[in-house]
């Protein structure tokens, strides 16, 4: 192993080791890019950060795919804290409590209000649980059942939207590699494409309503599900945590429509504006897509603001400072994005996927790739509690690797995306995973305790599929999945015997 090839790779190991220790994706990303830039000058420490800023940081922010990008995600940011803040949420989910008269029907309204509530993973728990607490408690269905329930359609459902925060996030990493390697293919159908190589988000999601209908537990949610019905919400030790959504506007006033009707808005407004450009048969130019995105967002705003003001759930001024507040919020993923771009323009500079591929090759089976990738991507994870970051740090090399070995590149990035999920729906210091414990009203450790069996159920099923994927077609793969989830649910899951519907 030459030294050139142990510089190489020594930027993006920084950063995944650094993840596991410090906890901290910006750091992380920051110092494997100073080590990167360090290399490339050979050691001259005095010009590294005035390079690192000027050739790598100010280069990536001005680039015009980039600043589409950044802007984007401030429109995104705005858009979704109105929806939150508003109350708007909890009244709409409100419309469909009447019609819930079962444990069955309650676990399956909070999966579909979770699924309806997918323009964001961190608002989606703070509005879903709450109006769903107090239902399950009449229920006698625990708190960990409904903290698992809002975290499995909180990112893993955001993951799987394009024309949301997280979607743009992952298609401005693809649209880093495909210019990197020159590739003839767009950041949207690169991203398209994989979507059904999306392993772990697509268990996520649907072993929900398997386990709701099965009406199985496993593992500790079965402990959960007794001590409940046994007329005990908490375990002695517990301590439910508990955080208001509304940070200031009036809910007693909140309707219905100031969710409907802003989404309506930004979906048809995007049609509309896509249509020309040959949606949805045609291949969409990313441009033409991003700045379609951004009219209907900053639309759908402008109608929300306008509902907000009419209700009089707020004065117009503050309600404008809410929406530029939204946009504040979007400052550290875009601070996450740049250094993303950096350490992958430094990465390739420094050919580092193209080292270790030749390191692999020969040595390593093509199709274990990306099982490899998931492995690596699912600890950094787990240690970091950030899916994000992972993103940032393995896509970089998951795509190069995949060109290398000629493996389908939406493998690789299913790969990089379900490591990103499993690593994160397993950590206990997961913004979701913290989020939806906080939602639910359910103590923290409860409910990673209780998710994890679950989690590494479908984890498991993951590594397995992404080891047959080179050589079995979409839709069989995603149908094998499922398939191997319901039958180890099955196996694993046991019934509670309840003498009479509650």
């Amino acid at each position: 192993m030459s030294m050139d090839f142990i510089l190489s790779v020594l930027p993006p190991v920084i950063a995944i080791a650094l993840a596991f220790i410090t906890r901290n994706v910006i750091i992380s990303l920051f110092i494997g890019c100073l080590a990167g830039v360090l290399i490339i000058l050979n050691g001259n420490a005095l010009i590294m950060i005035q390079t690192l800023i000027g050739d790598y940081f100010f280069v990536q922010l001005t680039e015009g795919y980039n600043a589409g990008i950044i802007v984007l995600l401030l429109f995104i940011g705005g858009f979704v804290t109105l929806i939150e803040q508003s109350g708007g949420g909890q009244a709409f989910a409100g419309m469909f409590i009447k019609y819930i008269k079962t444990r069955v029907s309650a676990q399956l309204g909070a999966f579909i209000g979770g699924l309806i509530i997918f323009f964001s993973d961190l608002g989606s728990p703070l509005i879903n649980g709450p109006v769903f607490e107090s239902i399950f408690d009449k229920l006698k269905i625990s708190r960990e059942k409904l903290a698992w329930i809002i975290d499995s359609t909180a990112s893993p459902v955001a993951v799987m939207i394009p024309f949301i925060g997280w979607g743009v996030y992952i298609m401005g990493l693809l649209n880093s590699q495909i210019e990197q390697l020159s590739l003839n293919i767009t950041d949207w159908d690169l991203f398209m494409q994989s979507l059904p190589y999306f392993i772990y988000p697509i268990l996520a999601v649907t072993v929900v309503p398997v386990i709701i209908l099965s009406k199985r537990e496993i593992g500790p949610m079965r402990k959960a599900e007794i001590r409940t019905l046994q007329g005990k919400k908490y375990w002695d030790q517990s301590k439910p945590m508990r955080n208001s959504t509304l940070l200031g506007s009036d809910s007693k006033k909140a309707k219905p429509i100031m969710v409907w009707l802003p989404l309506f808005v930004m979906l048809a407004v995007l049609v509309t504006l896509l249509i020309p450009l040959g949606f949805p048969f045609g291949q969409i130019d990313g441009n033409g897509f991003r700045v379609a995105l951004t009219t209907s967002y900053f639309l759908a705003a402008m109608v929300m603001i306008a509902l907000l003001v009419y209700y009089k759930v707020d004065t117009a001024n503050n309600v404008f400072t809410i929406y530029l507040n939204g946009m504040s919020k979007m400052t550290q993923i875009i601070i996450v994005l740049i250094l993303a771009w950096s350490l992958g323009a430094i990465i390739d500079e420094l050919e580092t996927a193209s080292n270790i591929a030749q390191l692999l090759d020969g040595n390593v089976p093509a199709f274990i790739i990306p099982a490899l990738i998931l492995i690596v991507g699912a600890f950094m994870s787990f240690a970091s509690g950030s899916s994000w970051g992972t993103f940032a740090v393995m896509m970089p090399l998951a795509i190069p690797l995949g060109e290398y070995f000629n493996l389908p590149l939406m493998i690789c990035v299913g790969a990089v995306i379900s490591a990103g999920l499993f690593g994160d729906h397993s950590s206990p210091i997961s913004d979701t995973t913290i989020l939806s414990s906080t939602g639910a009203g359910s103590d923290l450790t409860d409910h990673n305790k209780t998710q994890i069996p679950i989690s590494l159920m479908n984890g498991g099923i993951t590594l397995i599929t992404l080891l047959i994927a080179p050589i079995l077609t979409v839709p069989w793969l995603v149908f094998l999945s499922i398939a191997l989830m319901i039958v180890c649910v099955f196996i694993f899951g046991r019934k509670i015997i309840i003498k009479q519907e509650v």
